[in-house]
């Protein structure tokens, strides 16, 4: 009985799931150096929640929002199903939360970390 309370305590609470702010994000990118460019790709213009693109020292990355979990779910959809067939899709594109990363070239800790740090 309290195991069932508790499950649904924590149901009502949307179960802990984050959703990331494509303005909050970005601005926090920018804070850190990197230049944010809104020019993106056709998936990321469709994004609910926004995006933005920004270029690191060797790498770039578009990073695209989701209203929820569920749209970033299908912006992943959408970018696996687009990708050339010489990209090795599952090397470059990331979700975390509402937050779909898709990257150049398979990003480096520190690059990746410089990103997901940021999510806001």
């Amino acid at each position: 009985m309290i195991v069932a309370l508790c499950a649904v305590a924590l149901a009502g609470c949307g179960g802990g799931a984050s959703v990331y702010s494509a303005e909050k994000s970005a601005a926090c990118v920018s804070k850190s150096g990197l230049k944010i460019n809104h020019d993106v790709d056709f998936v990321a213009s469709t994004a609910t929640g926004g995006s933005f693109k920004t270029f690191l020292q060797d790498n770039d990355v578009t990073v695209v929002f989701g209203a929820n979990e569920g749209d970033a779910a299908n912006l992943d959809q959408a970018y696996r199903r687009f990708h050339a067939e010489n990209v090795g899709i599952d090397d470059v594109l990331f979700t975390q939360g509402n937050a779909v990363m898709l990257w150049h070239l398979h990003p480096s800790d520190a690059d990746r970390s410089a990103i997901t740090d940021c999510l806001k």
